[in-house]
This record gives C-alpha cells, structure tokens and sequence, in this order.
C-alpha cells in the first residue's frame, strides 16, 4: 500500500477538492445542511479559515488558510469527511455499491471498531482528496476562482453567483 506524504506548512493556504465515491450522486447539495453542520463542528474543535468554498453535487472545491504553527489540515479533512458520512447514515442514507462488469466489489474492509460503519459497506467518499499547497498571490486568486467558476464549467449554472452553494455570495465575487 502507498503512503502518501503530504507538506506540512504551518500556517499554509491549501486548495482542496474532495469527491464521492459515486460520481453520478447529489448527495452533497441535497444534505448540504449536514456538510455544514459537519464543517462547524470541525472548525470548532480544530480552527481554519475559509477562503473560499463550493459544493457540487458530487465534490466539492475549498482553499483554507491554517493558523500559524498548525499544518494539520488532513485531520481536519478526515474529520470533515466521517461527520458527514457518521450523520447521514445515522438519518438512515446507504449508499448503493456502484456496479461494474468486472464483478469486482464496491466498498472497501473498514479495520478498526466503529458502531457506526458495517464491514464491507459502500464508501460515502473517495478514499483521500487532492490538495494543492498555495504559492503565491497569483495562485490564490487563481485557485478561489476556480472554486467559484466550477458550477458554471459542469454546466449547472450560467453565472457563478447563480450557484448557491458557494462561498461567492458571501464574498460578493471579490477576491479576500
């Protein structure tokens, strides 16, 4: 198995998109109260700023700013993640193993105790996310406007403040 390494910056400003397991879903805009509860709870326990932030149906784009001497943005990710998934199958959502004509299995064997997770159930989430340490100005205004324009280049909207899920209304389209 690979071990990926990640930088640990601290302080760092860090571009992320993180996908479903299932790429045909909505989950994520139909349950968007439960994804905002689960990112509350987190920044809650674990600070960060958020630069900007959209939500698809099926991934979502955010650019966080971590606190000076903290470089732990993947705990809070992780976090993020089994909030969710913990709260949304708590509400009774099982997700249906997408099929293949390979025969291979969906799901993956979870290793620990969790009351909450059944072996060999259908993932909520892809296994890890992307993330793209920010270099400079440049970078950052590149990468908020790639969290907000991301609606309009998938086709959902016409115009970024057509979206509603996305950190553009609260910003008014200027970049912070």
């Amino acid at each position: 198995m690979s071990r990926y390494r990640r930088p640990t910056i601290p302080g760092a400003t860090v571009f992320f998109t993180v996908a479903l397991a299932d790429r045909r879903s909505d989950l994520l805009v139909r349950e968007i109260g439960t994804l905002r509860k689960a990112v509350r709870a987190t920044r809650a326990e674990r600070p960060f700023a958020i630069d900007a932030w959209v939500v698809l149906p099926d991934h979502m784009h955010c650019v966080w700013t971590l606190p000076k001497g903290d470089a732990d943005f993947s705990t809070r990710m992780a976090a993020i993640k089994a909030r969710f998934t913990r709260d949304i199958r708590r509400s009774g959502f099982t997700p249906t193993p997408p099929a293949n004509p390979y025969g291979a299995r969906a799901g993956r064997k979870r290793v620990g105790v969790n009351p909450d997770l059944q072996k060999d159930e259908a993932p909520v989430w892809q296994k890890r996310f992307w993330e793209h340490h920010i270099r400079d100005e440049a970078d950052y205004q590149a990468h908020v406007r790639y969290c907000w324009i991301n609606p309009v280049k998938h086709g959902l909207v016409e115009r970024p403040e057509d979206w509603p899920y996305s950190s553009y209304h609260r910003d008014g389209g200027v970049i912070p």
